[in-house]
């Protein structure tokens, strides 16, 4: 006779809510910027619990984002540590993900780990309306960008001229 522990893994779904699926997900970290979780990025959009599979929706922050494949593998080798055999992620391109889904943890974060979070909405920026950066050491509003393109695509890199540290900037989207 099959033990539950033994049932829950040859049957994924059995036992399993989509909410206990969603919090083992909401801990994994993005590679690039680790201080982020998925949840806190807004990449992860939803869980589907299947009789006999697990699959998860996730939206890349860009096309070509070359953290992507890496999410995926980090999410099926989760889910399958926590018992379930079949995995599938799979990636929703519409609607597009922006920086206005990144949670309000999220730009706390980023800003305590010292990179400035996205600025005004991606709306503003689609619209060529990008606001002031504000430094994330002091505050100040007098900053200048340094290079389009940061440690990483998705940010740029920042000087601010009160202070004069430099700063990266998690760019609008």
């Amino acid at each position: 006779m099959a033990t539950s522990s033994q049932a829950a893994r040859a049957s994924p779904g059995r036992g399993r809510s989509k909410k206990a699926v969603w919090d083992q997900l909401a801990e994994l970290t993005d590679p690039e910027i680790p201080i982020l979780t998925l949840e806190d990025l807004g990449i992860l959009r939803w869980v589907r619990v299947g009789a006999d599979r697990i699959t998860v929706g996730i939206a890349p922050t860009y096309s070509g984002c070359p953290a992507l494949e890496v999410i995926e593998l980090n999410v099926v080798e989760k889910l399958k540590n926590c018992g379930y055999a079949k995995v599938k992620v799979e990636r929703v391109l519409a609607p597009p993900w922006t920086t206005d889904w990144i949670s309000d943890a999220g730009r706390k974060k980023l800003l305590d780990y010292g990179i400035a979070p996205p600025a005004g909405g991606s709306r503003r920026t689609l619209l060529g309306e990008d606001l002031p950066v504000a430094c994330p050491r002091c505050a100040s509003s007098d900053t200048a960008k340094v290079s389009e393109f940061g440690s990483t695509p998705c940010k740029a890199s920042y000087k601010c001229n009160a202070c004069l540290e430099p700063f990266e900037y998690f760019k609008c989207i």
